[in-house]
């Protein structure tokens, strides 16, 4: 729920309020009893990010999660069946 601004147009008294969107703009002045209320057009608030950081990747679903680990645990397999290269040996160019 926003919070809003408000001024009376008659003895100056200004004051925020929170409501609803969908809430009616108040008229009555709380200071002076007088009908004489205008909302003021604010710039709200901003969202305000707190912490290290947030990703795209924190709120994966439980099925994503699975499949990428056995996509890690398919590719851990390969990389141990692989043979080494053998860098040990001088190439032609060096000679």
């Amino acid at each position: 729920m926003p919070t809003y601004d408000y001024i009376c147009e008659s003895c100056g008294y200004e004051f925020e309020r929170f409501q609803s969107i969908a809430a009616r703009p108040i008229r009555k002045c709380p200071n002076c009893d007088k009908g004489s209320l205008k909302r003021l057009i604010g710039a709200g608030s901003g969202v305000i990010f707190k912490g290290t950081g947030f990703y795209q990747t924190d709120y994966r679903s439980e099925s994503y999660k699975k499949a990428e680990k056995k996509e890690k645990k398919k590719t851990e397999i390969k990389t141990k069946d692989s043979k080494p290269t053998d860098k040990t040996k001088p190439d032609k160019k060096d000679k």
